[in-house]
């Protein structure tokens, strides 16, 4: 028998830790993935960049400006005192300037300027940047524009320690505003957000309402001749026509539901008649009674459908040691000779609650999966208090079949020319999920599978009992 868990419960390591990591992951990504948290974002984001765009923009227009100033008046100072000393014949040696300071070195102090002011005595003309610390640990900072000529050199040196504190306080200040605007554009994110969002977020709840009652909502009247109300028309029309394709499906499976039962009763009650014969031999009854079988096998089937079809779960109190032994009783008439023992294990008294039908069809599929791909050995059923296991000594399950084996119309790798079109176990599948229960399939301990069926605890039973074995 090739198969496969259909549980989504955890049973390894690994699985258990991945599913403690998809349990702490959708809080982030339910924020990530939020429309309202991205336009916030958005608008947050537009903000810093724009405000820390224009507070770079404006910083380098300054420092450009400041440079060109400062440049043009050290140029005109030093031309001015240049011109000033030669008309006085090095008399005048001052500069009436702030923040300035002039020096001149005749030829015969070129070798005291080198050994003082190494610096000084290698820079050519222009204006230079020199920054440095001074003998009580301060920082200085200042421009030094160079004129030298053969009879004199000038020097104009210009302090720039105020203009460097000023720039920090720029800076400071332009830090500030950019949070400032980043937090307004915040605000403004928030709020343009929740106006936005807020038809959107009254379009999602009475969408949802409008799932609670089998007749869908008309959606579209409550909203304005926008983007949102084109969305609420579209899925009006999309709701009508779903409501449609369920309804049809519906009305469909409920005439086959029908059709079929009329043959089926007829087929019954022949069989009935037949069977209540006295002159019958065994083997026409044996016939008879495979028949009669099969009527009801197709009977369980057309109303596990039927509940599945219209998504009923349907109540009942069904005896599962019972039917498990009215099913191994049907396929010991079918094993055709081969050497397979069929019995069921375990404590009787396990009662589920659903229609006898629903039960039948799911542990029929079960077994007879069983049963077909089981040459020799046995086939258990063992009941537990709240879940049957049905063991096979087959061949086992590939990890293909383990992957696969649950979905519609796949059939596993030991299916080979067998009969059957790979519904069953999907059908076991949506029981599964209509009911609540749980079925899980793993290798056997040396060879085949086991299979189990686990029921939902009756009403009041504390969440353990369900997880049980």
């Amino acid at each position: 028998m090739a198969s496969v868990t259909a549980s989504p419960r955890p049973t390894t390591p690994e699985q258990v830790s991945a599913a403690a990591a998809s349990r702490r992951r959708p809080r982030r990504t339910r924020y990530r993935r939020r429309l309202r948290s991205r336009l916030i974002l958005a608008f947050a984001l537009l903000g810093f960049s724009l405000t820390l765009l224009l507070a770079y923009s404006a910083n380098w227009v300054r420092n450009r400006v400041e440079d060109e100033l400062v440049l043009d008046v050290m140029n005109r100072n030093i031309s001015l005192y240049q011109q000033r000393y030669f008309r006085s014949e090095g008399r005048q040696r001052d500069l009436p300037v702030e923040q300035m300071r002039a020096f001149v070195f005749t030829p015969d102090k070129f070798e005291q300027l080198r050994v003082e002011e190494p610096d000084w005595y290698e820079l050519p003309d222009g204006i230079h940047s020199l920054s440095g610390t001074n003998a009580d640990g301060s920082p200085f900072s200042y421009r030094l524009a160079v004129r030298k000529t053969p009879d004199a050199w000038f020097f104009l040196a210009y302090d720039m320690t105020q203009a460097t504190r000023g720039e920090q306080r720029f800076y400071r200040a332009l830090v500030v505003v950019v949070v400032v605007f980043t937090a307004l554009s915040l605000l403004i994110g928030w709020w343009s957000a929740s106006r936005v969002m807020s038809p959107v977020s009254e379009l999602a709840q009475r969408l949802r309402r409008s799932g609670r009652t089998a007749e869908p909502e008309a959606l579209a009247a409550g909203f304005a001749d926008d983007e949102v109300g084109e969305l609420a028309k579209a899925l009006d029309d999309y709701a009508a026509r779903l409501t449609q394709v369920v309804q049809r499906d519906r009305e469909f499976n409920a005439d086959v539901s029908h059709e079929l039962r009329t043959p089926l009763a007829v087929i019954k009650g022949a069989v009935e008649l037949l069977l209540a014969k006295p002159d019958l031999d065994e083997k026409t009854r044996g016939r008879l009674l495979r028949i009669q079988r099969a009527e009801q096998q197709c009977t369980d089937l057309i109303s596990a459908l039927l509940l599945l079809s219209r998504s009923e779960r349907g109540h009942g109190a069904t005896d599962v040691a019972r039917v498990a032994e009215q099913l191994l009783d049907a396929h010991r008439a079918q094993l055709g000779g081969k050497p397979v023992e069929l019995r069921i294990e375990g404590e009787r008294g396990l009662i589920a609650d659903a229609p006898e039908a629903a039960v039948t069809v799911a542990l029929n599929n079960l077994i007879g999966n069983a049963v077909k791909y089981t040459q020799e050995g046995s086939v258990v059923v063992r009941l537990h208090p709240h879940a049957v296991e049905v063991i096979d000594s087959g061949p086992g399950l590939s990890e293909e079949d383990a992957k696969r084996l649950f979905e519609r119309g796949y059939r596993g790798t030991h299916a080979g020319h067998s009969q059957g079109g790979g519904i069953g176990l999907s059908i076991v599948r949506r029981l599964c999920e209509l009911y609540g229960w749980d079925v899980r399939v793993r290798p056997g301990p040396e060879r085949g599978v086991v299979a189990m069926l686990r029921f939902a605890p009756p009403s009041g039973a504390p969440v353990s009992a369900q997880r049980g074995q």
